[in-house]
């Protein structure tokens, strides 16, 4: 596997509405295996294809080893609920944090890496991880959502609260 390399604001790829995958093919698996590597090594949580510079609808997210990697391919929302604001991160926009309001609930339908289509329901950081991974299918980036910008030693001091 291959770490790719991360394609940093401004590059006009990121602000681009991805194209539809329609060939399900070992190529496409290469690049989501390169993807979920790249997006370890950098320490994130979900990835898009456009953040590797590829303008195809390809979104990784992974929390940790207890739940398995979601891929999605083609998504589409098909029902939100609730909302709640929280820090948001990117690997594209390194250094900057911010509170984001997003829904609670979110509902997709998507495509695996072999074409098939599935359902997933997520609520909290697992849906807003999603629909943030969404959002740069559609060449929409959390700076513009952002309400509130969040120094980066504020929130690492959350952080270590938390632990």
């Amino acid at each position: 596997m291959t770490i790719l390399k991360i394609v940093q604001h401004p590059s006009p790829i990121l602000t681009k509405p991805c194209e539809e995958v329609t060939v399900f093919d070992d190529k496409l698996g290469v690049l989501l295996d390169n993807m979920h590597e790249t997006m370890i090594e950098h320490d994130g949580v979900g990835i898009a294809a456009p953040q590797v510079g590829k303008s195809i609808r390809v979104a990784i997210v992974d929390f940790d080893e207890e739940q398995d990697i979601i891929e999605m391919i083609n998504p589409v929302v098909t029902a939100t609920g609730g909302s709640e604001v929280e820090v948001e991160g990117c690997l594209s926009f390194p250094g900057l944090f911010g509170e984001v309001e997003r829904p609670f609930f979110v509902r997709i339908e998507a495509q695996e890496r072999d074409g098939k289509l599935y359902e997933l329901e997520a609520e909290g950081y697992e849906a807003r991880a999603i629909l943030h991974e969404i959002d740069h299918l559609n060449g929409v980036l959390f700076d513009k959502k952002i309400q509130r910008v969040v120094d980066p030693s504020e929130f690492e001091d959350d952080e270590e609260d938390d632990e």
